[in-house]
């Protein structure tokens, strides 16, 4: 089922009867047009703050944005190299479902009337790009995006003051002074690259995900990819369509010997790899051994933030810090703040929230604790990852307390917690993934979930008619 409901619709609505305390507007820098960048202009500027988001590429979507040109460096380690800022493979589908996927105050519609566009549940990036550019529209945010604009370093002044330096594409540097910044450049362009006792020696050929695009130059070659999450799932099977053979090195399987995987007379999955050697072989931990041409990094990025002094943060194994849930530090809080830093969790929605928390406090109608208190906050956080021995790399991976964040940071921006559609929806959608691996995006029996998540979308818009307001259809929000 689809319902034919233009989003735009949706968006038209503004909540009446409510008093607007006064709030106080601010000058605000946004780094980064990406999915965090662009819901976090939408909530600065609804709240009524001067927004100016620096793009350094001529278009918005950050890595949805696909392009098949790749890094110079198919590793990604030369700090010379040509960077391209995106990741996504030509072949690439949402693992979410875009009911589930959307922001709360623009549902994420299957435009079905429209030809050229990707109405299925599960849709192709394409499909996702050209949803980031409705949002765009609807809202009016194109006329705050700086687009081929980079920010090349923040200097915090007296008076809670940043200076934001910004290069264009043709050379021209500019300074200019803003309340606060909100870094939203993503995490995926500095690619984390898996160590491999011997690879100096090793006479094959290495690549990263971030410049995987098609499976073609792979034909008849043996594969193998480090990597247990997502991605190496996908670019595995789609490359066992192609290459002679595929084998999948993954730190999260124990197994004593190499498994066949179901389906596939050509792909096996093994534990990490233990050495390379010279004359090609690579050796496993299940100490089985391969004579391979590739190895396919689906290893994950690292945070970086070149534009910021290594004093403002740290990035420690990946962990970002000192920062009060995963968004603040407590020594620059509010005019430095962090959003897209969590993983493991329906990006939009959550962008969103952190966005409106943000903005919320930047415009005085919601209060940070102390700087002491966030920071003794911080500090026992890290000392539970500690005792529980977790490592560092993990610090902003909310997989065990997704809902509960959420409904943490909604409660202070008083709006209701995530819909309760949403979470089974969430739920279902990772069980069916376990139950049909390869075809899950196609096949679901969540269809009470789907009427659950479209009857709320339509009970809004059928509220607001009725009562001839123009009220968002989105009022949990407002």
């Amino acid at each position: 089922m689809s319902l034919r409901i233009s989003p735009s619709t949706f968006s038209q609505i503004t909540m009446q009867g409510q008093t607007t305390p006064t709030i106080t507007s601010q000058k605000v820098a946004v780094i980064g047009a990406g999915v965090s960048g662009l819901v976090a202009a939408r909530e600065l500027h609804q709240e009524g703050h001067q927004v100016v988001v620096f793009e350094q590429n001529n278009k918005i979507g950050g890595t949805w944005a696909y392009e098949p040109n790749t890094d110079s460096d198919l590793l990604s380690l030369d700090p010379s190299r040509t960077i391209v800022h995106t990741s996504l493979y030509e072949s690439l589908r949402t693992n979410l479902p875009r009911e589930a996927m959307g922001f709360r105050a623009y549902p994420f519609i299957a435009k079905e009337e429209d030809k050229l566009r990707d109405p299925r549940r599960f849709p192709g990036h394409r499909e996702v790009l050209h949803y980031l550019e409705d949002f765009v529209s609807e809202f009016g945010l194109s006329e705050l995006i700086r687009f081929e604009t980079e920010v090349v370093h923040i200097e915090f002044m007296e008076q809670r003051k940043c200076a934001v330096r910004s290069r264009t594409k043709d050379g021209n540097v500019d300074n200019e002074v803003f309340n606060a910044v909100v870094v939203c450049n993503g995490h995926h362009t500095v690619p984390n690259v898996a160590e491999v006792p011997g690879i100096d020696v090793w006479p094959g050929k290495q690549i990263h995900s971030h410049n995987y695009r098609v499976p073609n130059p792979f034909s008849e070659k043996v594969v193998v990819l480090v990597g247990g999450s997502y991605s190496a799932f996908d670019i595995s099977r789609e490359i066992a369509g192609v290459a002679k053979e595929v084998h999948v090195a993954s730190r999260y399987i124990t197994n004593a010997n190499p498994t066949k995987q179901l389906g596939y007379d050509n792909l096996w999955l093994h534990s990490m790899i233990e050495s390379a050697h010279e004359d090609g072989t690579l050796i496993f931990q299940d100490e089985s051994s391969v004579v391979v041409d590739v190895i396919l990094h689906c290893t994950g990025y690292k945070f970086d933030f070149p534009f910021l002094d290594r004093d403002v943060v740290t990035v420690d194994d990946n962990r970002v810090g000192l920062l009060y849930q995963h968004i603040f530090p407590p020594k620059l809080a509010p005019w430095l703040s962090f959003v897209g830093l969590t993983w493991k969790f329906a990006t939009f929605p959550l962008y969103e929230v952190q966005s409106k928390w943000v903005a919320g406090i930047l415009s005085g109608k919601i209060s940070l604790p102390t700087q002491d208190e966030m920071i003794l906050d911080v500090e026992a956080f890290y000392l539970k990852f500690e005792a529980d021995g977790v490592p560092k790399r993990y610090t902003h991976n909310i997989w065990d307390y997704q809902f509960k964040y959420y409904d943490w940071l909604a409660a202070q921006c008083r709006i209701l917690p995530i819909e309760e559609w949403r979470n089974q929806m969430y739920a279902a959608t990772g069980m069916n993934m376990n139950v049909r691996p390869e075809t899950y995006r196609d096949e679901w029996e969540d269809q009470n979930l789907i009427l659950q998540a479209h009857d709320e979308f339509l009970q809004y818009y059928m509220l607001s008619l009725d009562k001839g307001n123009k009220i968002k259809i989105f009022s949990p929000l407002c």
